[in-house]
């Protein structure tokens, strides 16, 4: 099961609520019986693997993203900064420049092309990363602070913590934010492979299939692992045949399970058949990404 060449795995879902999270939890400590595994939690929104762990806190940061303060004593109004602004976070009103810290994508165009430094570049907190140790597992999470409008750039900085701190450890697993917007997008970029969670109803296969649109589009070897199997129909199912898309597993549809996870623990411990799923999931990901054959 050790994978020599470090193996970075994005779990992604094109809707919330498919079991996402169960997965990721489940994979992580399953590897961690035996390997040093990396957990990250990247859906900076609403983060919550972190239930599923009573780990130590070895450490925690504050994370910043640099935004212009304008400073009026040496400002012309020459009116520069708000022509370069593509995101229309600095703005002129008579003889006055405002600058809406939530647009600003630290560019630093108007800081850089302001003829007189009226627009230096400060730290503003965005969120809080942690780093947890449970035996084995080493768990990362961010969470976005309340009304700050961009989770990619705290997703970013999550993911270069993790690759400085964390590369000698051979095999990393990204909790991606559900849907296949940018944050979808900026979570499973660096992945070597990636596992699309859905469920087999009408409303899966829908996002199922926008999410294999976002991953062919990143040119990203994927599977499909189907959550709560044994509901609904198995369009999903046909679909991921027509389409020639590998189904990792199926999980099935248990009370237990559901049970389970409610109360913060870990299925695959209860259910030898999940935790078979598990072992075929990673040694799929590892011949997929060492032969190439997704």
């Amino acid at each position: 099961m050790t994978n020599p060449k470090p193996l970075k795995i994005a779990i992604a879902s094109g809707k919330g609520g498919t079991g996402k999270t169960t997965l990721s939890t489940n994979l992580a400590a399953f590897i961690a019986e035996q390997d040093e595994v990396v957990l990250v939690d990247l859906d900076v929104e609403e983060p919550n693997s972190g239930l599923f762990f009573n780990g130590i806190l070895t450490h925690e940061e504050d994370i910043f993203k640099m935004i212009p303060q304008w400073d009026e004593s040496k400002c012309t109004l020459c009116g520069i900064c708000p022509k370069v602004c593509n995101y229309h976070a600095v703005i002129q009103l008579g003889p006055t420049i405002l600058v809406f810290p939530e647009l600003c994508h630290s560019c630093y165009a108007c800081s850089e092309l302001c003829p007189v430094d009226a627009l230096p570049m400060i730290p503003k907190k965005t969120g809080t990363l942690r780093d947890f140790q449970i035996e084995k597992l080493h768990f990362v999470e961010s969470h976005l602070d309340i009304g700050e409008e961009q989770a990619v750039p705290l997703i970013s900085k999550t993911k270069k913590y993790v690759a400085r701190k964390y590369s000698h450890v051979s095999i990393t697993i990204f909790d991606s934010p559900p849907g296949t917007s940018c944050l979808v997008m900026e979570a499973t970029k660096d992945a070597d492979f990636v596992i699309l969670v859905t469920e087999p109803t009408p409303f899966g296969l829908h996002d199922l299939s926008l999410a294999v649109e976002t991953m062919r589009a990143l040119k990203k070897p994927f599977g499909v692992v189907v959550n709560r199997y044994g509901i609904g129909n198995d369009e999903v199912i046909h679909y991921c045949r027509e389409e020639n898309i590998s189904i990792l597993s199926k999980i099935p549809n248990k009370r237990k399970i559901a049970e389970l996870y409610s109360s913060g623990k870990l299925m695959y411990r209860d259910f030898p058949e999940v935790k078979h799923s598990l072992s075929d999931i990673l040694d799929y990901c590892i011949t997929a990404v060492r032969g190439g054959i997704a």
